[in-house]
């Protein structure tokens, strides 16, 4: 068994794997650009929130199995993570991927596992790691061994996901995929399949877009229900009593590092046909304007508004905004002449308009806006509120809806 690997890129799936391989039996490197992020690492700590995920790294850098370096170094597998952002124009940004594997490269020798779990547009591997990894003078496929393997896991519950899903191996040639099968077996309990780097990465993509299309039919249900006056959640509750339905939740809009992003890189590669996909993905991006329309319909105008938002996160109960459709509402807020902002989001320590107390969020505003369906927002005394209340996401009770009368407005039940 190879015993040292590096890791590349020490974030939300970086820093997970990288400890879980520790916790092992493997020597970890853990490499990123960032000093911040390398520096916590040595000292046993993170950056990111993870349940147990605190204890672990503290315990595997104090045994010496874990550590943090700014540059690769030689090892037996090398294991890309970084992120792979999108840009204006909706393409992939493969800049760190590029970055990544070149930065290995003066590293690799014979027999070593090139591992890229980062999620990539279908192709990724063949047209530019593989190329990349040439430069080594060094063969692919027989001396150099490479998977693409990505993540299934849900932040709140990564180090269990990590273990206990079932994990899709993608070699450029069988023995790649046994190779690198074999290393994930060291501690995933659910089913490794291996199939080839294309098909994997096009699995990855395919299972969020999924979801994604589905959530963008969801929405679209909203919008039909608003205007013909019907519950949407009661229509979504009804239909998925069907034992082969399973509508998703209508909501404010899609956010997060996957959804948002990865059903983009399939209408990159393939704009013409990907028309369900691309329609998906323009509904669940316009939901921020809906909602902000619907907010101006509720209080007449906005100017001059204070406007309460509960929730900037991208989903409920953790501290992740990465792609938050929240935001881009905000965003669009904050143009309104005399509009004043208050967020507040206990999962969140600093973002502009934050207010840490929930009292001084809430009162004296003109709008409450329920943004993100947190545990917590689901004990807040809404009745007792003289404001307006618009609920994207069906948190409020119903004896608590009766209460407010018509100040309670809910996305997806029509007035």
């Amino acid at each position: 068994m190879s015993k040292k690997i590096c890791v590349i890129g020490i974030g939300y799936i970086g820093l997970p794997t990288a400890a879980m391989f520790a916790s092992n039996g493997y020597e970890i490197i853990g490499v990123d650009v960032k000093p911040a992020v390398i520096d916590a690492l040595n000292k046993g700590k993170t950056t990111i929130e993870e349940p147990y995920l605190g204890d672990l790294v503290k315990q595997m850098v104090a045994e010496g199995r874990l550590k943090g370096s700014l540059e690769p170094e030689e090892a037996d597998v090398f294991i890309i993570a970084v992120p792979t952002p999108i840009k204006e124009d909706k393409s992939a940004d493969m800049t760190y991927v590029k970055e990544a594997t070149e930065s290995i490269v003066p590293h690799l020798k014979k027999g070593d596992i090139v591992i890229l779990e980062s999620t990539s547009p279908p192709g990724t591997v063949g047209t530019l790691i593989m190329p990349i990894l040439e430069t080594s003078g060094l063969s692919i496929g027989e001396d150099i061994y490479v998977a693409h393997s990505p993540e299934r896991v849900i932040p709140g519950k990564i180090l269990i996901e990590l273990v206990e899903n079932s994990r899709i191996v993608g070699g450029i040639n069988t023995v790649s995929s046994e190779k690198v099968k074999a290393i994930y077996e060291s501690f995933v309990k659910g089913e490794i399949f291996i199939t080839d780097s294309t098909t994997a990465e096009l699995c990855k993509l395919m299972e969020n877009t999924y979801r994604d299309v589905n959530i963008g039919l969801a929405n679209e249900l909203a919008m039909i229900c608003d205007v013909m006056g019907v519950d949407a959640w009661k229509v979504i509750e009804m239909s998925n009593k069907h034992p082969r339905v399973e509508l998703h939740q209508p909501g404010p809009g899609v956010g997060g590092h996957c959804l948002a992003v990865d059903p983009w890189f399939i209408v990159e590669k393939q704009p013409d046909i990907a028309r369900m996909i691309r329609l998906g993905r323009n509904i669940n991006d316009g939901m921020p304007l809906y909602v902000y329309n619907k907010v101006k319909s509720i209080l007449g105008t906005l100017k001059n508004k204070t406007i309460t938002i509960l929730g900037i996160t991208y989903k409920p109960n953790v501290d992740d905004i990465r792609e938050s459709p929240i935001l881009k509402l905000v965003d669009l807020l904050e143009d309104v002449e005399g509009v004043k902002l208050r967020l507040y989001d206990p999962y969140v320590d600093t973002y502009k308009y934050l207010i840490k107390d929930l009292d001084k969020a809430i009162n004296n505003t003109d709008i409450v806006i329920i943004g993100v369906n947190h545990r917590n927002f689901k004990k807040i005394d809404y009745g007792k509120l003289t404001c307006q209340v618009y609920d994207t996401r069906n948190v409020v009770s119903l004896d608590m809806q009766i209460e407010l009368g018509d100040k309670y407005h809910l996305l997806g039940k029509g007035e």
